[in-house]
C-alpha cells in the first residue's frame, strides 16, 4: 500500500485529532466524540487516495492506523472502530453540508474546537483562549448536527435505507431514547409497523417528521410488539394474565403504545340499571385529549365483543367525558386483527378499532418487503391518475 502523503505525517495528524479531542470533555463529551470521529473519517477519506475510497486501500490503511493508534493510545481503535469512523463520515456528510454553509464561510471549523489547547515548551497543556462569542457559535453549531451519542449513531449506521433510519433518528431525539430502547424500537420494526397502518401518502411524513400524533388513527400500530411481558407464544394464558403482565410492564406497554398515553384504571367499573361493567384498561391521550379504552381478547374477535365495547364507549361519551374533550377511542386488542368484523357490525363513524399483538418480534425482512410492495402499489395508482389528467 502506497500513502499520498508521508505516512508519518499522516498517522501523527491523527493521533493529534484525538489527543486534543480527549481533553476536550466533561459536558460536551458526546458532542465531542461524535466530532472527533467524523473527522476521524473525513481524514481517513481524504487520505484513501483523495477520497475515491479504494476498498482495498481503505483495508490496507485501516489496518496500519489502527495498529499505531492502539500502540499511543493503548485501546479504542481497532479496524472496526475505524471503519465506522469511515462509515460515519460518508453517512452524514450531506447533512453536514447542507448546515454548514454559512459556518464555515466564517471560519469557523473542527479544527478551532480542537486546537483550543496546546503543548508549552516544558510539555504542559495549557488552553488557549478562544473568542467566548465565537466558541459558543461554534458549539451551537455542532450541537443541531450532532444530537445524540455516539453509540446511538452506531446503530443508526446500520439501517441502509435513508427514510428508516431518518425516522428513527428523529424519534431517537425527540423521545430521548436510550441505545437500548433504540435498539428494540428498529428490532419490533417500528417503522413498518405504522407505515402500514397510514395512508400510503402519509409514509414519507414519518421520515421527514417521524412520529407525530394528530387524529385518531394516527394511534394505531399492527401489530402491537409485546414481547417483553414475558409470555409464551405456545403456552396458554387467560386474558386476566395478559392483563397482569401488561400493568407489571406499564411503562414499557405505554412506550409501545406510542405518544401521549397515560394510564388511568385497571378493571374501570361502572354501573346502570344496577348492573356492573368493567374496562380492561383506560388511558387518556393528552395529544388527541380523549380518553382510549382497551380490550383485551386472546381469542377470535367476535361481534359481541365489539357490541360491548360500544356501549363503553358510549358510556364515556356520555357520563365520563368533558364537554371539551373529544370523543372516546375504544381498541380490541387481539392475536388477530379483523377489521372486516368491525366494518360489517359498527357504522363507519365508529370511533372503535381492532388492532393485533403479537408476543415476540416481528419478522423485519417480511415487514420490508410488505411495505416496499404497498409503496410500489402506491406509486404505481399515482402515476396512472396523474397521465389521466394530462391526457
Amino acid at each position: 500500500m502506497e500513502l499520498t502523503k508521508d505516512p508519518n505525517t499522516f498517522f501523527d495528524s491523527a493521533a493529534v485529532l484525538i489527543e486534543q479531542a480527549r481533553r476536550y470533555v466533561g459536558r460536551t463529551a458526546d458532542l465531542t466524540m461524535c466530532i472527533t470521529y467524523f473527522e476521524l473519517g473525513r481524514m481517513i477519506i481524504e487520505e484513501e487516495q483523495g477520497g475515491q475510497a479504494r476498498a482495498q486501500y481503505g483495508r490496507g490503511l485501516l489496518a496500519e492506523l489502527s495498529i499505531f493508534l492502539n500502540s499511543r493510545f493503548k485501546k479504542g481503535f481497532s479496524e472496526t472502530n475505524l471503519r465506522n469512523a469511515r462509515k460515519y463520515f460518508l453517512t452524514y456528510q450531506s447533512a453536514i453540508q447542507q448546515l454548514s454553509t454559512a459556518e464555515f464561510e466564517s471560519k469557523i471549523n473542527t479544527a478551532q474546537l480542537l486546537s483550543t489547547t496546546t503543548m508549552d515548551k516544558n510539555g504542559n497543556f495549557r488552553k488557549q483562549q478562544l473568542a467566548t462569542a465565537e466558541l459558543d457559535t461554534l458549539l451551537k453549531y455542532w450541537r443541531s448536527v450532532f444530537k445524540l451519542s455516539w453509540t446511538h449513531y452506531v446503530v443508526l449506521m446500520r439501517i441502509g435505507n435513508e427514510q428508516e433510519r431518518r425516522f428513527y433518528e428523529i424519534e431517537a431525539i425527540k423521545q430521548q431514547w436510550s441505545v437500548a430502547e433504540l435498539k428494540r424500537q428498529y428490532h419490533s420494526s417500528l417503522y413498518e409497523r405504522l407505515a402500514l397502518s397510514r395512508e400510503k401518502d402519509e409514509v414519507l411524513r414519518l421520515a421527514n417528521e417521524g412520529y407525530k400524533v394528530e387524529k385518531t388513527s394516527d394511534i394505531l400500530k399492527s401489530p402491537l410488539i409485546l414481547e417483553f411481558l414475558g409470555l409464551d407464544e405456545t403456552s396458554k394464558y387467560t386474558e386476566s394474565d395478559l392483563e397482569t403482565a401488561i400493568i407489571n410492564k406499564l411503562q414499557k406497554f405505554l412506550l409501545e403504545l406510542g405518544k401521549g398515553f397515560l394510564f388511568e384504571a385497571r378493571q374501570k367499573r361502572f354501573s346502570f340499571d344496577e348492573k356492573h361493567f368493567y374496562v380492561d384498561l383506560v388511558f387518556y391521550n393528552r395529544l388527541l385529549k380523549c380518553y382510549v379504552l382497551i380490550d383485551l381478547k386472546t381469542t377470535e374477535l367476535k361481534h359481541q365483543d365489539l357490541g360491548q365495547m360500544q356501549m363503553y364507549v358510549n358510556y364515556f361519551d356520555r357520563h365520563v367525558k368533558e364537554d371539551a374533550e373529544n370523543p372516546t377511542i375504544g381498541i380490541l386488542l387481539s392475536k388477530e386483527q379483523n377489521n372486516s368484523v368491525v366494518e360489517m357490525t359498527l357504522p363507519k363513524d365508529a370511533n372503535i378499532y381492532s388492532t393485533a399483538y403479537s408476543l415476540y418480534l416481528p419478522d423485519k425482512t417480511v415487514l420490508q418487503e410488505k411495505l416496499a410492495e404497498w409503496v410500489e402499489e402506491f406509486e404505481e395508482v399515482k402515476e396512472l391518475l396523474e397521465t389521466a389528467e394530462e391526457i
